[in-house]
């Protein structure tokens, strides 16, 4: 008996941890099963069939009816989105704008590199070679040049102390102004592929990404007026050794004055 038992056991225990074996050897023994045996087993499958139909019946009215409200609710999203957001006719007209654009750009680049040299003599040909160079590494060989075409500053017994002060200044700022305008040339040539590498990216840039884009040519926009700003403050310095030196002649005019009348009441009070 205990045999019994414990057979049966351990049958129920495989039963267990093989339902799904289980389960299907019984559907097939339900199958196999003669007419008269399976007439027995109607109701439970009558049952069965019933919850099945009312377990169909529910996820086609409340789960069915759910994820067509849903699908209705993105239907509407997407096409708001195609319509009005993101609208692709608008898309492309922009998208030939900037097309557009560009290509006036490129004109625009064209007739800045359009050549404007006028030196004629060897020494001033080089000189503004290097002043429209837009290359950095020419500043370095500004100062000779300057020299060589300007003339060097006087000795200090060719010239007065206020004359050489005043020339070693116009000098100085003259030389300042003109590197500054080879940095800024170059600066400007970055600035422009800056721009163009933007407009290739708006030509391409999915509608969602073109705030990034337009954050970055604010950047870039920033960037351009503070060049604009060093460029303007060159201009002031120039401006101003300018007004300074004038300044300096009238005072210099006026120290020769004095001298002069005093040389003259000299000589009268000799007489």
């Amino acid at each position: 008996m205990k045999i019994v038992i414990e057979s049966v056991k351990r049958g129920v225990s495989w039963a267990w941890e093989h339902k799904v074996r289980t389960f299907i050897l019984l559907v097939a023994l339900v199958l196999a099963l003669p007419k008269q045996v399976s007439s027995q087993l109607d109701p439970c499958c009558e049952v069965v069939a019933t919850g099945l139909t009312t377990i169909g019946s529910t996820l086609n009215t409340v789960v069915g009816g759910a994820l067509k409200d849903i699908s209705s609710i993105e239907q509407t999203i997407s096409n708001f989105e195609q319509k009005v957001v993101w609208p692709a006719t608008l898309i492309n007209q922009a998208r030939a704008l900037v097309a557009s654009v560009q290509g006036l750009f490129n004109q625009i680049e064209g007739i800045m590199r359009v050549p404007v040299n006028s030196a004629t003599l060897p020494a001033t040909q080089q000189f503004e070679q290097n002043l429209l160079s837009r290359d950095p590494n020419q500043i370095l060989q500004m100062s000779t040049q300057y020299s060589a075409v300007y003339g060097a500053l006087p000795a200090a017994v060719g010239a007065s102390p206020q004359v050489r002060d005043m020339t070693d200044m116009t000098d100085a700022a003259a030389q300042a102004a003109m590197k500054r305008a080879i940095q800024i040339d170059a600066l400007a040539d970055l600035e422009l592929q800056a721009a163009d590498q933007l407009h290739q990216n708006i030509q391409t840039a999915a509608p969602g990404s073109a705030p990034i884009i337009e954050a970055e040519a604010d950047a870039w926009l920033v960037r351009a007026n503070a060049y604009t700003q060093s460029a303007a403050a060159d201009l002031m310095r120039v401006r101003a050794i300018d007004l300074a030196n004038a300044s300096a002649n009238v005072k210099n005019g006026a120290g020769n004055a004095a001298a002069v009348q005093q040389q003259i009441y000299n000589l009268l009070k000799r007489q």
